[in-house]
């Protein structure tokens, strides 16, 4: 698939199953994610991949976090949340390391590793690996955060589902561009 058609016909799949993307799929993926715009090429990211067993222990770290906020928290809800790293048999968590730099704030570095995420997910869809992206509060909770090893200078950008799409596609729906471009300033161009 060319790059344009990837780029105009992407669209997220939520219903995932085995198997998840090869070894060699990942490599495509991520080196796609590295080509993302990244200003005085600090390289603000690092991918933690996350499968078999461990979606299980991505579970109960979820769970530990829900209960540190509601200790009351129903078993039904825990075994649902525990159950959310297994709609997909493969996760991308991308992070963000902020790192010092006089000429790149932290929100540059923040939009860079977005762009790497947009990247993999598109790298995704040319491959025929359906993915979808989740964030919902275990991305912004501590407890996740020290379970995931990572430090005070980073910050989780999003989970990436990857796997076998269930189901066909929706095809993505139509954009007109007149509904998001404005002309700004004075026009100079003679009639």
């Amino acid at each position: 698939m060319d790059a344009l058609t990837a780029l105009h016909h992407r669209v997220s799949c939520a219903l995932l199953t085995e198997p998840g993307p090869s070894q060699a799929q990942l490599e495509t993926m991520l080196k796609a994610a590295a080509r993302a715009p990244d200003h005085a090429n600090l390289r603000p990211w690092r991918f933690l991949l996350v499968e078999g067993h461990a979606r299980q222990q991505m579970g109960e770290l979820m769970a530990k976090a829900v209960l540190a906020d509601k200790p009351e928290t129903e078993p039904a809800a825990l075994d649902k949340v525990r159950r959310k790293p297994l709609r997909a048999p493969t996760i991308v968590i991308a992070v963000a390391q902020m790192k010092e730099h006089p000429k790149v704030p932290e929100i540059e570095q923040i939009i860079s590793v977005g762009a790497a995420a947009n990247n993999l997910i598109i790298a995704a869809f040319a491959l025929g690996v359906g993915a979808y992206w989740r964030t919902g509060s275990a991305a912004y909770h501590p407890v996740v955060k020290e379970g995931l090893g990572l430090s005070d200078n980073e910050i989780i950008i999003g989970f990436i589902y990857l796997g076998t799409p269930q189901v066909k596609r929706k095809p993505a729906p139509e954009v007109c561009i007149q509904d998001i471009i404005e002309p700004w300033g004075e026009n100079d161009i003679a009639s």
